[in-house]
Protein backbone atom coordinates (compact mmCIF):
# COMPACT_ATOMS: atom_id res chain seq x y z
CA UNK A 1 0.00 0.00 0.00
CA UNK A 2 1.17 3.47 -0.72
CA UNK A 3 1.74 5.62 1.91
CA UNK A 4 0.13 9.07 0.84
CA UNK A 5 -0.14 12.07 2.30
CA UNK A 6 -3.46 14.05 3.46
CA UNK A 7 -6.09 14.73 0.93
CA UNK A 8 -7.82 17.83 0.38
CA UNK A 9 -10.50 16.92 2.49
CA UNK A 10 -8.52 15.98 5.24
CA UNK A 11 -5.81 18.50 4.78
CA UNK A 12 -3.88 19.78 7.95
CA UNK A 13 -4.22 23.26 6.90
CA UNK A 14 -3.80 26.12 4.06
CA UNK A 15 -0.69 27.43 2.74
CA UNK A 16 -2.01 30.68 1.64
CA UNK A 17 -1.25 32.43 5.53
CA UNK A 18 0.14 35.45 5.96
CA UNK A 19 3.10 35.37 8.41
CA UNK A 20 1.54 36.69 11.57
CA UNK A 21 -1.13 34.04 10.73
CA UNK A 22 1.71 31.01 10.31
CA UNK A 23 3.78 31.42 13.36
CA UNK A 24 0.43 31.10 15.39
CA UNK A 25 -0.71 28.00 13.21
CA UNK A 26 3.02 27.17 14.39
CA UNK A 27 2.38 27.23 17.87
CA UNK A 28 -1.22 25.20 17.54
CA UNK A 29 0.67 22.38 15.28
CA UNK A 30 3.51 22.31 17.72
CA UNK A 31 0.97 20.61 20.29
CA UNK A 32 0.11 17.92 18.36
CA UNK A 33 3.46 16.58 17.86
CA UNK A 34 4.05 13.30 19.39
CA UNK A 35 6.91 13.62 20.64
CA UNK A 36 7.94 9.87 22.34
CA UNK A 37 8.05 6.83 19.79
CA UNK A 38 4.97 5.12 18.06
CA UNK A 39 6.42 3.48 15.28
CA UNK A 40 6.05 0.02 14.04
CA UNK A 41 8.32 -2.26 11.78
CA UNK A 42 11.05 -0.11 9.70
CA UNK A 43 11.10 -1.71 6.19
CA UNK A 44 12.01 1.86 3.84
CA UNK A 45 13.05 5.03 5.45
CA UNK A 46 12.67 8.10 3.15
CA UNK A 47 15.21 11.00 2.76
CA UNK A 48 14.20 15.00 2.03
CA UNK A 49 16.53 17.54 0.71
CA UNK A 50 13.99 20.56 0.04
CA UNK A 51 15.65 23.70 -2.15
CA UNK A 52 14.89 26.36 -4.73
CA UNK A 53 15.42 26.99 -8.43
CA UNK A 54 14.84 30.05 -10.49
CA UNK A 55 15.59 32.82 -8.33
CA UNK A 56 13.56 31.26 -5.43
CA UNK A 57 10.50 31.33 -7.55
CA UNK A 58 10.60 27.67 -7.95
CA UNK A 59 10.38 24.90 -4.68
CA UNK A 60 12.52 21.68 -5.49
CA UNK A 61 11.97 18.71 -3.52
CA UNK A 62 14.11 15.50 -4.17
CA UNK A 63 12.97 12.10 -2.24
CA UNK A 64 14.93 8.82 -1.85
CA UNK A 65 13.73 5.69 -0.47
CA UNK A 66 15.90 3.54 1.04
CA UNK A 67 15.64 -0.45 2.26
CA UNK A 68 16.52 -0.83 6.13
CA UNK A 69 18.77 -2.01 7.36
CA UNK A 70 20.48 -2.89 4.01
CA UNK A 71 20.13 0.83 3.17
CA UNK A 72 19.86 0.38 -1.10
CA UNK A 73 17.99 2.91 -2.76
CA UNK A 74 14.97 1.45 -3.99
CA UNK A 75 13.32 4.53 -5.58
CA UNK A 76 13.47 8.48 -5.95
CA UNK A 77 11.15 11.39 -6.85
CA UNK A 78 11.79 14.85 -7.47
CA UNK A 79 8.69 17.14 -7.37
CA UNK A 80 8.87 20.89 -8.44
CA UNK A 81 6.09 23.63 -7.34
CA UNK A 82 5.89 27.36 -7.28
CA UNK A 83 6.79 28.93 -4.06
CA UNK A 84 4.23 29.65 -1.65
CA UNK A 85 5.73 31.64 0.43
CA UNK A 86 8.39 34.52 0.59
CA UNK A 87 11.35 33.38 2.81
CA UNK A 88 10.53 34.43 6.15
CA UNK A 89 12.89 33.43 8.96
CA UNK A 90 11.37 30.48 11.35
CA UNK A 91 8.65 29.93 8.50
CA UNK A 92 10.86 27.98 6.05
CA UNK A 93 8.50 25.31 6.39
CA UNK A 94 5.99 26.61 4.92
CA UNK A 95 7.92 26.99 1.53
CA UNK A 96 9.22 23.68 1.50
CA UNK A 97 6.50 21.29 2.54
CA UNK A 98 3.82 21.49 -0.59
CA UNK A 99 6.49 20.48 -2.87
CA UNK A 100 7.63 17.86 -0.72
CA UNK A 101 4.25 16.80 -0.28
CA UNK A 102 3.58 16.34 -4.23
CA UNK A 103 7.08 14.16 -4.09
CA UNK A 104 5.30 12.12 -1.37
CA UNK A 105 2.28 11.29 -3.89
CA UNK A 106 4.67 10.00 -6.64
CA UNK A 107 6.03 7.36 -4.47
CA UNK A 108 5.04 3.94 -5.32
CA UNK A 109 6.73 2.50 -1.83
CA UNK A 110 5.28 2.73 1.61
CA UNK A 111 7.70 4.83 3.77
CA UNK A 112 7.96 3.98 7.84
CA UNK A 113 10.58 6.60 8.81
CA UNK A 114 11.67 9.78 6.99
CA UNK A 115 14.42 11.78 7.34
CA UNK A 116 14.95 15.37 6.74
CA UNK A 117 17.67 17.64 5.29
CA UNK A 118 16.43 20.26 7.76
CA UNK A 119 15.52 20.61 11.70
CA UNK A 120 12.29 18.77 14.04
CA UNK A 121 11.47 20.12 16.97
CA UNK A 122 15.10 22.28 16.98
CA UNK A 123 12.81 25.51 16.39
CA UNK A 124 12.12 28.08 18.25
CA UNK A 125 8.48 27.48 18.27
CA UNK A 126 9.18 23.56 17.66
CA UNK A 127 8.09 23.79 14.41
CA UNK A 128 10.55 22.75 11.85
CA UNK A 129 10.33 21.26 8.50
CA UNK A 130 10.70 17.94 9.82
CA UNK A 131 8.17 18.28 12.47
CA UNK A 132 5.63 19.73 10.24
CA UNK A 133 6.52 17.34 7.48
CA UNK A 134 5.90 14.20 10.32
CA UNK A 135 2.25 16.07 10.62
CA UNK A 136 0.95 15.96 7.35
CA UNK A 137 2.31 12.69 6.35
CA UNK A 138 1.27 10.85 9.88
CA UNK A 139 4.84 9.28 10.06
CA UNK A 140 7.69 9.32 12.22
CA UNK A 141 9.67 12.08 11.15
CA UNK A 142 13.50 13.53 12.17
CA UNK A 143 15.42 16.33 10.78
CA UNK A 144 19.26 16.20 10.32
CA UNK A 145 20.36 19.90 10.16
CA UNK A 146 24.42 20.99 8.99
CA UNK A 147 23.28 24.48 11.09
CA UNK A 148 21.98 25.06 14.49
CA UNK A 149 18.53 27.24 14.67
CA UNK A 150 18.00 27.58 18.39
CA UNK A 151 19.43 26.38 21.70
CA UNK A 152 22.93 25.45 23.11
CA UNK A 153 25.17 22.60 24.06
CA UNK A 154 28.42 21.87 24.93
CA UNK A 155 31.80 20.66 23.69
CA UNK A 156 31.18 17.67 21.06
CA UNK A 157 33.43 15.08 21.50
CA UNK A 158 35.51 14.00 18.64
CA UNK A 159 34.88 10.54 18.54
CA UNK A 160 32.54 9.21 15.01
CA UNK A 161 28.67 8.81 17.21
CA UNK A 162 29.75 10.56 19.97
CA UNK A 163 27.31 13.53 20.52
CA UNK A 164 25.85 16.20 23.28
CA UNK A 165 22.34 17.56 24.32
CA UNK A 166 21.12 20.21 22.17
CA UNK A 167 19.17 22.20 25.23
CA UNK A 168 16.39 25.24 24.94
CA UNK A 169 16.55 25.90 28.41
CA UNK A 170 15.39 22.82 30.68
CA UNK A 171 14.36 21.49 27.29
CA UNK A 172 15.90 18.83 25.61
CA UNK A 173 15.62 18.98 21.69
CA UNK A 174 17.85 17.28 20.26
CA UNK A 175 21.40 16.16 20.28
CA UNK A 176 24.51 17.83 18.40
CA UNK A 177 26.05 14.59 16.55
CA UNK A 178 29.76 14.16 15.30
CA UNK A 179 28.63 12.14 12.53
CA UNK A 180 32.76 11.81 11.32
CA UNK A 181 35.81 12.28 13.23
CA UNK A 182 37.17 15.57 12.10
CA UNK A 183 34.57 16.94 10.53
CA UNK A 184 31.90 19.77 11.97
CA UNK A 185 28.60 18.14 14.17
CA UNK A 186 25.22 18.05 12.52
CA UNK A 187 22.16 19.15 14.61
CA UNK A 188 19.29 16.01 15.13
CA UNK A 189 16.17 16.43 16.32
CA UNK A 190 13.03 14.33 16.40
CA UNK A 191 10.17 15.59 14.51
CA UNK A 192 7.15 13.57 15.06
CA UNK A 193 6.40 10.13 16.96
CA UNK A 194 9.71 9.82 17.67
CA UNK A 195 12.08 10.09 21.03
CA UNK A 196 14.92 12.50 21.00
CA UNK A 197 16.77 9.60 21.83
CA UNK A 198 15.52 7.30 18.78
CA UNK A 199 16.16 10.46 16.49
CA UNK A 200 19.83 10.01 17.29
CA UNK A 201 19.78 6.47 17.26
CA UNK A 202 18.40 6.26 13.52
CA UNK A 203 20.61 9.37 12.78
CA UNK A 204 23.65 7.06 13.95
CA UNK A 205 22.67 4.01 12.23
CA UNK A 206 22.17 5.40 9.10
CA UNK A 207 25.33 7.06 8.66
CA UNK A 208 27.80 5.58 5.98
CA UNK A 209 31.61 6.98 5.09
CA UNK A 210 29.95 10.74 4.82
CA UNK A 211 29.05 13.36 7.26
CA UNK A 212 25.15 12.95 6.63
CA UNK A 213 23.19 9.90 6.67
CA UNK A 214 22.56 8.01 3.73
CA UNK A 215 19.41 9.19 3.47
CA UNK A 216 19.41 12.66 3.41
CA UNK A 217 22.71 12.39 1.71
CA UNK A 218 21.02 10.47 -1.19
CA UNK A 219 18.46 13.07 -1.12
CA UNK A 220 21.14 15.92 -1.67
CA UNK A 221 22.58 14.28 -4.53
CA UNK A 222 19.83 13.80 -6.17
CA UNK A 223 18.28 17.49 -5.54
CA UNK A 224 21.70 18.47 -6.94
CA UNK A 225 21.93 15.94 -9.84
CA UNK A 226 25.25 14.69 -8.55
Amino acid sequence: MTQHPRTRETALHDWDLAPKEAIALQRTLAGRLIREDALGEVKHIAGVDIGFEDGGDTTRAAVVVLSWPGLAPIEQVVARQPTRMPYVPGLLSFREIPAALAAFERLDSRVDLVMVDGHGIAHPRRLGVAAHLGLWLDLPTLGVAKKRLTGRHGEVPEGRAESTDLMDGDERIGVVLRSRAGVKPVFVSPGHRLSVDSARTWAVACLGRYKLPEPTRLADRLASRR
